[in-house]
């Protein structure tokens, strides 16, 4: 599971992320698919933070493309429960499973 990290009410990819994106792209290459699962934190409107989670989910999604991974091999995966638990430097962030 690779970890992407936002600020508050942004969804942009951080320049930082270039060995996280190379690791998911790497174990890709290996025959597997990576799966993209945004979320968000319970600060302010609940529609617009669940609109906010899927584009930090399609950022990424293009920064693995921008990568080397094929489309087919990437899938945005809608979480059962969008609104993470925990701090809200930790909620803000986008999951990549990789299987």
């Amino acid at each position: 599971m690779v970890k992407f990290y936002f600020a508050s009410g942004k969804a942009d990819v951080a320049a930082g992320s270039a060995a996280a994106l190379a690791d998911v792209a790497k174990a890709v290459a290996g025959g597997k698919k990576a799966f993209v699962s945004g979320y968000h934190d319970a600060k302010g409107d609940p529609v617009k933070n669940a609109e906010l989670a899927k584009q930090r989910a399609m950022n990424v999604q293009a920064a693995l493309k921008e990568a080397g991974v094929a489309a087919d091999k990437v899938e945005l995966k809608k979480p059962e429960q969008a609104k993470a638990d925990g701090p809200a430097s930790e909620a803000r962030r986008v999951e990549v499973s990789v299987q």
